[in-house]
């Protein structure tokens, strides 16, 4: 029977197809969500958004780097073993299959290439963020001397980087990577500028990071007044670290810095006194909102 040239050959792909299942389990073996022992939720540190985001990363790249191949020669496993069951031969086959493991590799080559990539991207952002947080934890003091800082607090969509609550406001403090560009000569171009509701960098300008940086920042403003926490003063700030920033128009309701000296920056902008009732409540309510058990 004719069709049994084409079924029999099938066999030869069991041995991929048991390898491709044990790849499969093997995929959330490396897991880098840690729960706390005391009472059971996720222990969130500084840049957490972007540890998980850098771990499925990893895994895609496990994934392609161990399915690729499996895949790729799948088609021509299969051709051998219809080398060894077909009566008469074709090359028309033998080519097709060919070009098929042919494309398979290409893809494959594309995926693998986009998976470094984006590794690089998110380790670029995981940097910046430690940076910035190891910065923010110079504020924190005994407790007389109260500030506080949050680090991946989760909103209704994606997480903020920071969150500083000092005795005269509250910070959202937004964290955005960018890799200077080089010059004709080799040397990295810094300089950033702010002109209003953008950011001319060399080469390129774009608003994202200073919206996204707004949005938190009133995001944070409307769930604080939400959880009837008072008139609370919210201020948002981006940094951009390793840019040399200048300010040409000031956006409104933003600061922009390189991060460096961070912590005294913030220690010494007031914003609007709070009270000891006040600036408590607030401690809590984030305290309880990074721990996932006080909803919008």
């Amino acid at each position: 029977m004719v069709w049994l040239e084409y079924v029999l050959p099938i066999i030869f792909l069991a041995p991929l197809g048991a390898t491709a299942l044990v790849v499969l389990a093997l995929r959330h073996l490396e897991d880098g969500a840690l729960t706390s022992p005391y009472d059971g939720h996720t222990l969130r540190e500084p840049a957490q958004s972007l540890r998980d985001r850098l771990d499925r990363a990893y895994a895609a790249l496990f994934l392609d780097g161990a399915l690729g191949p499996i895949i790729t020669l799948a088609p021509l496993v299969y051709g051998m073993g219809r080398m060894l069951f077909a009566n008469q031969h074709s090359w028309l086959e033998w080519a097709l299959y060919g070009l098929l493991t042919t494309l398979l590799a290409l893809v494959l080559c594309f995926r693998l290439i986009r998976d470094v990539q984006r590794i690089r991207r998110l380790k670029l952002g995981l940097a910046c963020e430690l940076a910035v947080g190891q910065e923010l934890e110079r504020l924190i003091r005994p407790e007389a001397h109260p500030y506080f800082v949050f680090h991946d607090v989760p909103t209704d969509s994606v997480a903020i980087d920071h969150v500083v609550v000092t005795p005269h406001g509250v910070f959202v403090v937004e964290v955005s990577a960018r890799t200077p560009p080089l010059d004709i000569t080799g040397e990295t171009r810094t300089q950033v500028v702010v002109a209003g509701q953008r950011l001319r960098f060399p080469g390129w300008r774009e608003r994202q990071s200073l919206a996204h940086t707004r949005m938190a920042t009133s995001w944070c403003r409307q769930w604080l007044t939400r959880h009837s926490l008072g008139n609370v003063a919210v201020q948002g700030v981006l940094v951009l670290p390793g840019w040399d920033v200048e300010i040409d128009e000031p956006p409104s309701e933003i600061m922009v810095v390189d991060g460096q000296g961070l912590a005294e920056l913030l220690n010494h902008t007031s914003l609007q006194p709070m009270d000891d009732a006040t600036h408590q409540r607030v401690v809590q309510a984030l305290d309880q909102r990074v721990k996932g058990s006080l909803q919008p």
